[in-house]
């Protein structure tokens, strides 16, 4: 719901003593929140330290206490203890109650909570956060500080160095007012290892990892440290809970996540797609609402009032899911507010898509949540509830059938079939995973990497998305390959777990989630999309007591093999969890990814776009991507049905935009 920006002095000689740099110091601390007001355009507030030792800069959008109270950084009455905080934290009333002795509570929002928990708890207060958040927090006594990331990584954190000056912030563009002059990482770039790791694909400027904090104690950079991790059972262990038992516990839970994110002091709506995700969302808050749940601000206890927003691409476009979501609207009797996105509108809003999520993912997806994005804030909605995160955690990508069919699944035996037909099913899914939506899976992989990795499928198209045409020189970097810096970017004890404790398809969930949907689907279709139009998203269905109740299911019950008609039902424990919310449809519907058209005209508006960035000119001023491999693959986008030439031109302009919109210099043939 806001945007950060913070520093620490990491050196003495860094410390501002003259009333000119205070000055400055001032004024690079505006212009970079001056660079995320979309964030928070509602309010602004700064703090610094003694001697500008540190500093915290915070742009408010106001969701929770719209008086000027819930303003932040927040404070303790001692002035020892300073946080900023973007995101929502729920379950924030019971902790108020509980904590008003520790902390003297000066507003109503539930983000000053954390300073309260922080007293009450030390370190250990970040296993009581629940929610969709990021935050700097100051300990002036212990000379402390803490900056953390949700569990799933919906809110993003940055940091780098300039300067001596540790910077902080919710967007690496805020980095650009301290004087910050950005570099490609080539090294990063061409082993991929800025996609599961902490650096990105600047050199030095590191993410807060999901699931991480970063310590910076009497000015000494400790590293990040997890505070949270997924976990599965051991394979071996025979599940002892019934099927209808487990269905409900699913249904709890995600009804309980619903319910939390329905508390909002502004208005709140959903994002409908015609998934079954999504649905589930829409449905149980219409649920809730004829129960007696507030949605938001409105206090019409009826689903009429609760608009949801749907994507309606062109019916041509064979992705368009908009009569599909409507017919959901109807059975569950709300608003239904389809926003058309044709090329034109994806052409408009490509490059700034980028920008804004400073995230290059070969898709046009990012312009398409956009635009919806800026419906949304046009109907006068602040928050909606959205869908993203249960193809992760139930099972629901194509790759993941190889994984739960490469062994038996020893928790649930009643579910397992005879060989033959075993067999004959992991033939035909290994030739459906051969390619992924976005990469192929190398051939090159040694033994002791696919042994590392299970030989699961879901690594491969994951770790190669968006794969670039390298200029020559980058063959230095060559012995790197994707799969090896994903394997040893793992914490140890995972890899032991992956080898010996969790099932195949567990491990694959795990990746997908770590790789593809941290890294990806939650930038570039999530947050910080839809904080362009100051709008706040939620992720009900990746709550983390969601999360440790569905990694501990049966993968039998997440995935189903009818060997009779040799068919799949993706998700089936959530489906049946769902069942009562949803429309028939939905409920048979076979599992369609959310991707944007893939095929496009040439001399329409999006080869228009790519022609005028993907020119000679500006692949040379990356100075790491081939002009004539770039070339081919621009001649092959609009005249084949070459869907990976065309995501390769999408990626290679996305590089560009941000190379030009962050001013970074032309990579150097040297060594990093």
């Amino acid at each position: 719901m806001c945007g950060i920006s913070a520093f620490i002095e990491l050196s003495r000689d860094g410390f501002v003593d003259s009333p000119l740099q205070t000055k400055q110091l001032k004024g690079q601390m505006e212009q970079s929140m001056d660079s995320i007001n979309h964030r928070g355009p509602d309010a602004r507030g700064r703090w610094f330290g003694n001697d500008y030792e540190v500093g915290m800069g915070h742009v408010r959008l106001k969701i929770i206490d719209m008086t000027e109270a819930g303003t932040q950084p927040f404070h303790d009455d001692e002035s020892d203890i300073h946080a900023a905080t973007n995101g929502e934290l729920y379950d924030w009333e019971q902790y108020r109650e509980e904590l008003s002795e520790v902390h003297n509570f000066k507003s109503n929002c539930d983000c000053e909570i954390l300073i309260a928990l922080y007293k009450q708890y030390g370190l250990s207060f970040l296993s009581h956060l629940r929610g969709e958040f990021a935050f700097v927090l100051w300990d002036a006594k212990r000379k402390l500080l803490i900056a953390a990331r949700d569990r799933y990584g919906i809110k993003p954190l940055y940091y780098t160095v300039v300067n001596g000056r540790l910077l902080v912030a919710t967007e690496m563009k805020c980095f650009l007012a301290y004087g910050w002059k950005p570099e490609w990482d080539v090294r990063t770039l061409r082993d991929q290892s800025w996609r599961v790791e902490s650096k990105t694909f600047f050199r030095g400027v590191h993410r807060i990892l999901a699931g991480h904090y970063l310590i910076v104690r009497n000015s000494e950079s400790e590293g990040q440290k997890p505070y949270w991790d997924h976990d599965y059972p051991d394979k071996f262990t025979r599940e002892v809970r019934t099927e209808e038992e487990m269905i409900q516990g699913v249904r709890d839970r995600i009804l309980d996540a619903v319910r939390v994110r329905c508390r909002a002091d502004v208005p709140v709506g959903i994002t409908l797609s015609g998934g079954l995700d999504s649905s589930t969302v829409a449905g149980m808050v219409a649920h809730l609402i004829k129960e007696g749940t507030k949605l938001g601000s409105n206090s019409d206890p009826t689903p009429s009032t609760m608009k949801c927003f749907t994507v309606q691409f062109d019916e041509t476009s064979g992705v368009d899911e908009s009569p599909i979501a409507k017919r959901t609207a109807e059975m569950l009797g709300v608003d239904f507010h389809p926003v058309k996105v044709d090329e034109t509108a994806l052409a408009q809003r490509f490059e700034d898509a980028i920008w804004y999520s400073e995230t290059p993912l070969p898709d046009v997806n990012g312009a398409a949540r956009l635009a919806l994005a800026e419906a949304v804030h046009a109907s006068g909605i602040k928050v909606v509830l959205t869908g993203e995160g249960c193809d992760e955690q139930f099972a629901g990508y194509p790759s993941f059938r190889v994984d739960y069919l490469s062994e038996v699944d020893h928790s649930w035996p009643a579910s397992d079939f005879y060989p033959s037909e075993r067999e004959e099913a992991l033939v035909k899914a290994i030739q459906d995973a051969a390619k992924g939506e976005f990469g192929e899976r190398s051939t090159k992989i040694p033994a002791a990497i696919k042994r590392q990795l299970k030989n699961i499928a879901t690594a491969g198209p994951m770790e190669r998305v968006g794969d670039l045409p390298f200029s020559k020189w980058t063959d230095i970097y060559e012995p790197e390959l994707p799969e090896a810096r994903l394997v040893e970017g793992l914490n140890g004890i995972v890899r032991e777990a992956m080898q010996k404790k969790w099932h195949p398809l567990h491990t694959g969930e795990y990746l997908s989630t770590k790789l593809f949907m941290a890294q990806f689907i939650l930038r570039c279709i999530g947050d910080n999309m839809d904080m362009v139009s100051q709008v706040e998203s939620r992720c009900p269905l990746i709550d983390h007591h969601v999360t440790e109740y569905a990694n501990g299911l049966p993968p039998s019950l997440k995935l189903k093999y009818n060997p009779a008609e040799k068919t799949w039902r993706e998700k089936n424990i959530l489906r049946e969890a769902a069942k009562p919310f949803i429309t028939e449809e939905i409920y048979n519907r076979v599992k369609k990814p959310f991707l944007g058209p893939r095929r496009f005209l040439a001399g329409g508006p999006l080869h228009q776009v790519l022609t005028r960035l993907v020119n000679k000119k500006n692949v040379e001023s990356l100075g790491f991507v081939d002009w004539d491999l770039a070339q081919d693959a621009m001649d092959k986008s609009f005249s084949t049905d070459d869907s990976f030439a065309f995501r390769r031109i999408l990626c290679i302009a996305q590089f560009i935009v941000l190379g030009q919109r962050f001013g970074v210099r032309t990579a150097a043939s040297h060594p990093n």
